[in-house]
């Protein structure tokens, strides 16, 4: 069955998270799709149509253009519907959803850290921004000696003008190299307990959370040299998780049974609440209050983190959804991670 017949565009580069994590959906519901680099050439007249100038967009056939995964994510589920990425279930649905802000929020922390906060690593992500950038090339194409040249500074143009000022943003410049390595090993422990048992993380089909945790572990913890090696003895798995996604689903692919929800998520929600959501409250209230910057402490130290006014922005979306599925008595909420999100 095809629906709106066609080549979707998606604009974007292949090292931002978001833009990975698009197309992870597009290739998992088997979308036809093209990838359009946002070069500097391109950048202003790109900015100017989108009225953004984040990535990712999606360009649709029928001349659309879209922007922010959390629109764009429910907008294909419902366009291309013989093929779901949001369970029907109020349970299942609700973990997707909760699970999908959990990691567009708080793996941006790690993923700009590991990035820009290491001088090894801004050489290669460098590099690869530059075949985008630069070259309007993907970062698995070949390049000449005097395209090697063109692209041979841009990993401390980006540092000096973007990467180190969104660490700090985010509470994880050069001096939470320990908290941060520490967080990222908890946090990748409690994924590899569950992908170990399942394939993705509500059973055998993948949901939008899944596109967003495949969006970071594609653009930056698989791709920069820094971030794969803490993964360490679970490299495989996350690469074979990644494998399992980037492909369209099989027909018998399911979610699990009875609205249930893995047992072995019920540790990463813990996780969540007491890292994420901590993290979340603090900032929308600094934000509430116009402070530009808030401290926290989740459990290696305080660090000092901007206000993001959009985090109240995505939790209520969020809600929005829990409401409609009665969130308040669902099973998921037994540990309370929906109090977050159901708060006035």
């Amino acid at each position: 069955m095809i629906m709106y017949k066609g080549i979707y565009t998606l604009i974007g580069q292949e090292l931002s998270m978001f833009s990975r994590k698009l197309e992870a959906q597009l290739r998992y519901q088997g979308i036809a799709y093209q990838w359009q680099y946002k070069t500097a050439a391109s950048s202003q007249e790109i900015d100017t149509r989108a009225g953004t100038r984040f990535v990712p967009l999606l360009n649709t056939p029928d001349g659309w253009l879209i922007s922010d995964t959390i629109s764009i994510g429910p907008f294909l589920n419902e366009r291309f519907y013989y093929q779901p990425v949001i369970p029907e279930t109020p349970n299942q649905r609700s973990a997707c959803f909760v699970l999908e802000d959990f990691f567009n929020h708080w793996l941006p922390r790690h993923a700009l850290h590991s990035r820009w906060c290491y001088p090894d690593n801004v050489t290669v992500a460098g590099t690869n921004f530059g075949m985008n950038l630069l070259l309007d090339k993907s970062i698995n194409s070949s390049t000449t000696d005097a395209e090697k040249q063109q692209i041979s500074g841009v990993g401390k143009m980006l540092y000096d003008s973007f990467g180190a000022a969104a660490c700090v943003v985010q509470g994880a410049g050069v001096d939470q190299k320990d908290a941060m390595k520490k967080d990222f090993g908890v946090l990748m422990d409690l994924l590899a307990n569950h992908l170990a048992q399942y394939t993705f993380l509500l059973g055998g089909r993948a949901c939008l959370a899944d596109f967003a945790l495949a969006g970071a572990l594609k653009g930056h913890f698989l791709l920069d040299p820094e971030p794969r090696s803490w993964l360490s003895s679970h490299l495989p798995l996350f690469e074979n998780y990644l494998a399992n996604l980037w492909q369209e689903a099989a027909k018998d692919a399911i979610w699990l049974s009875g609205d249930e929800i893995p047992l072995t998520l019920e540790p990463l929600m813990d996780y969540m609440q007491r890292t994420y959501q901590k993290f979340a409250t603090f900032s929308i209230a600094a934000a509430k209050a116009n402070e530009k910057f808030f401290d926290l402490d989740v459990g290696y130290g305080v660090f000092t983190a901007r206000s993001m006014k959009r985090l109240e922005k995505a939790r209520l979306h969020v809600q929005d959804e829990l409401r409609r599925c009665h969130g308040n008595s669902l099973p998921i909420n037994k540990q309370g991670v929906l109090d977050f999100y159901l708060a006035d």
